[in-house]
């Protein structure tokens, strides 16, 4: 069944090439949706895919890329919306 969720990570997740690696990530788990850094920070996540996808995604979040330092990750939790049609970087 497909799902939704909002995923918010913070911590050092800015500048640290976090919405690319997510973009990856999303992409080779069969994910739609976007990511986007915040004014406060945070890079904020909408995923839609398969439950299972969405959580591999989540447990990635939590380290994220090489040089990012994650302090927390929250998820919303949702029923599939359907409004994407690829993962992209929104700026």
């Amino acid at each position: 069944m497909q799902q939704h969720c909002t995923i918010t990570v913070s911590g050092l997740v800015q500048g640290v090439a976090f919405r690319y690696s997510t973009r990856g990530k999303a992409r080779e788990l069969g994910l739609s949706g976007f990511v986007r850094n915040e004014r406060d920070g945070t890079v904020l996540i909408e995923a839609e895919g398969e439950e299972g996808a969405i959580r591999q995604l989540i447990e990635w979040c939590k380290n994220g890329p090489t040089h990012a330092q994650v302090d927390d990750v929250k998820a919303m939790w949702g029923d599939a919306q359907g409004r994407y049609q690829d993962f992209v970087i929104e700026r």
